[in-house]
């Protein structure tokens, strides 16, 4: 896809977004259960259901995919589309990219050992190496603009509210 099919895919999108800004709230769900054993969730996905369990530094067998591992997963895939539609929205001829996520965790925090330890990942990084001609003030404007307009990374500027309550019964 190149610069002008973009524009001319997104255009009546954002004239009905900028027309009725309230379209432009997409809802979006996940859905998971605990139908297999151990310390596991199912989630279903696209590609089919994912099953998470423990890393192995928290007790894991390494079996199952880890939560933080599928968090730099989602940063990493929206950052590499975001790349992707921010360079080609830029008209930037990029022939490939590799991409990595990486990131860090203090176990200590997760299981309790120090409870001045941080829960989560931290330290979240992209590093995108570009195979093009691009002169460093575009690629510094690239970055920026994918750091900007990436929906996962930005997401992550806010803690995630978790709500538990009891299930509905099931009648009859």
């Amino acid at each position: 896809m190149d610069r002008a099919e973009l524009r001319a895919l997104q255009a009546p999108l954002r004239e009905r977004y900028a027309a009725d800004p309230r379209s432009a709230i997409v809802p979006l769900s996940a859905e998971g259960d605990w139908r297999d054993d151990g310390i596991t969730t199912t989630v279903e996905s696209w590609a089919g259901p994912i099953r998470a369990g423990l890393h192995p530094a928290t007790g894991g067998t390494g079996a199952d995919a880890c939560s933080a591992d599928l968090l730099l997963q989602a940063v990493l895939a929206c950052a590499g589309v975001t790349l992707r539609s921010v360079a080609t929205a830029m008209d930037l001829d990029i022939r490939g990219a590799r991409l990595t996520a990486r990131g860090s965790f203090d176990v200590r925090g997760t299981l309790g050992v120090e409870r001045s330890a941080p829960v989560g990942v931290s330290a979240i990084e992209v590093l995108a190496e570009v195979d093009g001609d691009l002169d460093d003030a575009s690629l510094a404007r690239l970055g920026a603009s994918a750091e900007r307009y990436c929906v996962v990374g930005q997401s992550l500027r806010e803690p995630v509210r978790i709500t538990v309550r009891r299930a509905a019964p099931v009648v009859g």
